[in-house]
């Protein structure tokens, strides 16, 4: 079953439409843009889907979009994480429901809970719900660090953890978890650094970038497999020049930007986020136009 789970995961950007809501019909061309390219599935609702942003509804819309779109083509994993578990339990739900595959959860975040209340917060959503979940270990942006110790308990109470999106540069750790007796899916959750996750054991990765360019890490993906190390570095290179001037004019709101310029409405980025500039966005036409 694992091995469904492996390779390049684009995490999907969410568009708007005019009103400002989830824009199905852009949800589906980005995601048969993706299939065409080879991708082998999508993280829908995570950090670059701006989840914080997106009502409960909101996300169960995507979730209905994606699924509907992806037609049981490729691998589909909800994130589901909230600071409340009954609304992650409800999300757990209805993914399942309209046909993903797994789901994944963050921490809990802001108020500093205890590991035990992270860890009944995980049991809570996974004992609810038949469905694989996906550790998403995302300390910088939640404050929760899943140690090797902790993981291993975690995966032990119960068989349905499957794997950790490693979104942190301590690849040592990564290689760690690759160590774990569950033998865990660990995906690479940084895009510049994915040649250096696959090289210390990652089964794949997530990505922001792989939405318009998940060519470039399919080719990393497939040259390391073959142990062509210096072409999948030369394409881990090429991708990283793009990295390096998308995140001058904010990540995400470049990154829509660009996928307007190839034929995707993405309408934007949702407030506090600001708009890109009128210098981001030439430039995103620039780069598109070498894509």
């Amino acid at each position: 079953m694992k091995e469904k789970f492996k390779g390049v995961l684009p995490a999907l950007l969410t568009p708007f439409d005019k009103n400002g809501g989830v824009n199905a019909d852009s949800v589906a061309k980005l995601i048969n843009f993706n299939i065409k390219k080879g991708v082998n599935g999508f993280y829908v609702g995570g950090s670059t889907g701006e989840r914080l942003l997106l009502t409960v509804e909101e996300r169960k819309q995507l979730f209905k979009a994606a699924a509907e779109a992806n037609e049981g083509r490729t691998t589909l994993i909800a994130h589901v994480g909230t600071i409340c578990t009954d609304h992650a339990i409800e999300m757990a739900k209805y993914a399942k429901e309209v046909g993903f595959d797994a789901i994944s959860a963050v921490a809990p975040y802001y108020y500093g809970f205890s590991y035990d209340a992270v860890k009944n917060y995980y049991l809570d959503i996974v004992s609810s719900v038949d469905i694989p979940m996906i550790i998403y270990n995302f300390p910088n942006a939640n404050g929760f660090n899943f140690t090797k110790a902790i993981a291993e308990e975690m995966f032990a109470a119960s068989d349905r953890f499957i794997g950790i999106k490693h979104t942190t540069s301590d690849l040592f750790l990564l290689q760690q978890f690759k160590t774990m007796k569950a033998d865990p899916i660990v995906y690479n959750g940084w895009d510049e650094m994915f040649i250096a996750g696959l090289t210390m054991g990652a089964d794949g990765g997530i990505g922001s970038t792989y939405n318009f360019m998940a060519e470039k890490f399919i080719d990393i993906y497939n040259y390391f497999q073959k142990g062509d190390i210096r072409a999948a570095q030369a394409k881990q290179l090429e991708a990283n020049a793009i990295i390096a001037e998308i995140v001058k004019y904010g990540t995400f709101a470049a990154e829509k930007a660009l996928l307007d310029e190839m034929g995707i409405p993405m309408g934007g980025c949702r407030r506090p986020f600001r708009p890109i500039s009128d210098e981001g966005r030439k430039k995103m036409k620039e780069i598109a136009k070498k894509l």
